[in-house]
């Protein structure tokens, strides 16, 4: 014998309510388990002085900033992320706690040289930096 047309459409709202539940669940969890971001890493500047030839005018800045710039973030075991100063020559990158080489990417053994530095990163927060390329101009 058949069931009723009310008891058919029932179980099917049971399943359609029980799927949208854990549907809810599975996204719950799922959010739980993503990661914060990182709280620490390195922030600073770059600069490039000298930023005109002949000799140094008082009250005017001998320095400019380090604008567009792609640097390589490795460590000994190898290439971790790369980062852009902003037009400021400023730049933020999260990174976890240890020892990190940065260097200008792509960069060839040459006059205006802008790296490597070497970098400690703690659980302190981010460390704080400031590099200054030499430009070669004299």
């Amino acid at each position: 014998m058949s069931q009723p047309v009310w008891k058919k459409y029932l179980s099917r709202l049971s399943l359609l309510l029980l799927v949208n539940l854990l549907m809810a669940v599975l996204g719950a969890v799922t959010a739980l388990s993503e990661t914060e971001p990182l709280s620490t890493g390195i922030e600073g500047t770059c600069s490039i002085s000298p930023s005109h030839g002949g000799p140094t005018r008082q009250g005017e800045s001998d320095s400019a900033p380090l604008a567009g710039t792609v640097f390589e973030v490795t460590t000994k075991t190898g290439p971790v992320t790369t980062f852009t100063t902003d037009g400021s020559g400023h730049f933020r990158i999260p990174l976890a706690p240890g020892a990190y080489f940065i260097d200008r990417k792509g960069a060839k053994a040459k006059v205006g040289q802008c790296g490597p530095f070497e970098v400690e990163v703690t659980s302190a927060g981010f460390k704080k930096v400031h590099w200054e390329r030499d430009s070669g101009l004299r």
